[in-house]
């Protein structure tokens, strides 16, 4: 008897520089990859808003009318002078006010209408254009436009007149008791309608099969609204709230054009005293100064948000990007 053996075949392995040259290639293709997509947006960040910020915080430890040499240090003064002087301390309340409305008024205002508009009505895509419409105009033309309708036997006092409501007619623009709040209404005009459309966007991620088992377990539509509803529009309205509070704490062009922080400082936001001093009055040191304060005020409160309120959302995001 004879006995044939098979030859065993052994795969040749690769060498050991290869393996590791594959290894390397991919990490060096994703390198590549994130130089030249972020690379050219790194480089438009830096220069437009780090460099900036950079800037300011340099000018504003001087007292520089924006002619001449740097050569009148004074170190934090412009800071204790902004905090210490009364029109900054009533501009920061003036923004913060106005935040605290946006969430009280334009909140519940906008879910309201978001609600209303989500409903199968007649002319419903009509009606989304229209309240959508305001937010696509200027700041200018926003306020030029209430600026002409607000002044003295303007068009909105003879609408008050015409409807026998002449006892509400008042000086919007030159009572310091109510100029404020007459900012707030045509800010709440230019605005609520991006609020509606993102909360509309929200509402579309609503299961309907939600509300069926909802109707179905016999709650009602406000039940339905209260416990279902809302609860899933939560980091829309998170969102939402977040975009607000920053607009209102930089709130700048329609207060400007307006009234230019008046009459006797009554409108007067961070911003307007900002651009009062640092450009009207030459005193960029100042300026510079008021415009850091903004920067760390805004910083601070996205991180505080971002911290609190937004996390949870943006870790359920990339858990299903993840998964």
């Amino acid at each position: 008897m004879t006995s044939t053996t098979t030859p065993v075949r052994t795969a040749a392995r690769p060498s050991a520089p290869a393996v590791t040259a594959r290894k390397h290639r991919p990490g060096l293709r994703k390198r590549l990859e994130l130089t030249l997509l972020l690379g050219p947006a790194l480089l438009l960040f830096i220069g437009f808003v780090l460099v900036p910020i950079g800037i300011a915080a340099f000018y504003s430890v001087f007292n520089w009318n924006g002619f001449g040499p740097l050569d009148d240090f004074v170190g934090f003064k412009n800071y204790s002078d902004a905090f210490g002087g009364t029109v900054f301390q009533g501009a920061i309340v003036h923004n913060l006010i106005i935040a605290g409305l946006s969430i009280v008024v334009q909140l519940p205002l906008s879910i309201g209408l978001a609600l209303l508009l989500n409903r199968k009505l007649r002319g419903r895509v009509v009606l989304r254009a229209l309240v959508f419409a305001p937010y696509v105009l200027s700041e200018a033309i926003t306020a030029v436009i209430w600026a002409l309708m607000l002044q003295p036997s303007g068009f909105a006092d003879q609408v008050l007149r015409g409807v026998g409501l002449g006892g509400l007619v008042h000086n919007w623009l030159a009572d310091p008791g109510i100029v404020l709040y007459t900012m707030f209404v045509v800010i709440t005009w230019k605005y609520i309608g991006f609020g509606i459309i993102l909360l509309l966007a929200g509402l579309q991620g609503v299961p309907a099969e939600l509300r069926e088992a909802a109707a179905l377990d016999g709650a009602s539509a406000w039940q339905t609204t209260r416990h279902v509803v809302l609860p899933l529009l939560g980091p829309t309205i998170r969102i939402w709230i977040f975009l607000s509070v920053i607009g209102s704490l930089q709130l700048f062009d329609v207060v400007w054009i307006m009234t230019q922080g008046g009459p006797a400082n009554a409108s007067t936001t961070m911003a307007t005293y900002l651009i009062d001093h640092g450009f009207k009055r030459y005193e960029f040191g100042f300026g510079s100064a008021v415009a850091v304060i903004l920067f760390v005020i805004c910083f601070v409160f996205a991180l505080l948000y971002q911290r609190f309120a937004l996390r949870r959302d943006t870790q359920g995001a990339l858990t299903r990007m993840v998964g």
